[in-house]
């Protein structure tokens, strides 16, 4: 049996990480400052601290305490639009608390760091985009992940310290926080259908994603570290077809058994078409993808309706208000 720290365990993401470890049967630390997370994500057999991830005395002592085997950092920010008006607020949550942890990690020599980055690492690049290709993020969101992948390499050549980076993308399941009005556009699309409002989409819909399950990836991300091939190796995880946002706003209305009334808002700076290639993943750790869009979407729904809707918890850290999306600058005034 390892032991294993899970950063944002009680986040969406990482509490599918932590449950994917127990059934392995490995011990888990869950780390969570709850800014995003639920406490009821965490399954009971893991230990839960409530924390962040930034506090670099809190976690000195876990390191300490637990001697890790393996570090799975899923904590961040992850509101990629709002990251160009949170600069500062993106960098220390997504850089420098990364940092600190790389350098407990090295501190303690554990025998793997895993890391989610995401596909904002690629910026513009063209599709499917895969793992080979240059990193060229277009928002500070996909900067700081690229800041880490980097960091964990220069790490891993001057200390040796062995590493899997993960770059998910759309991903959306049950434990999401569908109170985040910032991202998560299908929780986001649920919890509008739950409180009587209409869906809202930036621009025409016409914009694509390969909206993924979690359920098909999370276990893929647990099991990686105790994998030889994956050592020092990056991989695209998530769904292999795109789909438009307006399409995704009618299999979610649909899944709620109602009519899609949809409010369209002025278009925002984003890629327009973003789905990478998983031919690796699948070639060296035998990931595939097993749930459609209309199972996922599906399956979430029920869960969402057994949570209710969730009240949105404005920002209220904006550093640059100039070039904010209305609806956001409504949201963080609230």
């Amino acid at each position: 049996m390892s032991s294993c720290l899970v950063t944002g365990g009680a986040g969406f993401i990482g509490s599918h990480v932590v449950r994917a470890l127990l059934q392995d049967g490995q011990e888990v630390v869950a780390v969570d400052d709850l800014s995003g997370g639920f406490r009821d994500n965490v399954p009971d057999e893991a230990r839960f601290v409530e924390g962040s991830v930034g506090d670099f005395e809190l976690m000195s002592g876990l390191f300490a305490r637990h001697r890790f085997d393996y570090v799975f950092h899923l904590a961040a920010y992850a509101a990629e639009g709002l990251s160009h008006h949170i600069r500062r607020f993106n960098y220390d949550n997504n850089v420098v608390a990364s940092a600190g942890l790389v350098s407990l990690a090295l501190r303690h020599e554990i025998r793997r760091f895993v890391f989610t980055s995401s596909i904002a690492v690629y910026g513009h690049a063209p599709l499917p985009m895969r793992e080979d290709m240059p990193m060229a993020p277009v928002d500070p969101y996909g900067i700081a992940k690229m800041a880490v992948e980097l960091d964990l390499a220069a790490a891993h050549r001057y200390f040796g310290l062995d590493y899997t980076i993960f770059r998910p993308h759309n991903v959306y399941g049950e434990n999401q926080n569908i109170g985040d009005r910032y991202r998560n556009v299908v929780g986001i699309f649920m919890n509008q259908i739950m409180s009587g409002k209409p869906m809202t989409i930036f621009g025409d819909g016409s914009q694509t994603r390969a909206f993924s399950y979690v359920g098909d990836i999370a276990p893929v991300i647990a099991r990686s570290a105790l994998r030889p091939e994956a050592i020092g190796e990056t991989f695209n995880i998530g769904a292999d077809q795109p789909h438009s946002v307006l399409h995704l706003a009618h299999v979610v209305a649909n899944a709620f058994g109602v009519e899609p009334r949809i409010e369209f808002l002025p278009a925002r700076d984003e890629v327009e078409h973003a789905y990478s290639s998983h031919e690796k993943v699948r070639q060296l750790l035998g990931a595939e993808e097993s749930t459609t869009l209309e199972m996922g979407i599906d399956r979430m729904a029920r869960w969402a309706q057994r949570v209710g809707p969730r009240a949105s918890r404005p920002f209220d850290g904006i550093e640059v208000e100039r070039g904010l999306p209305a609806s956001w600058e409504v949201a963080t005034r609230e």
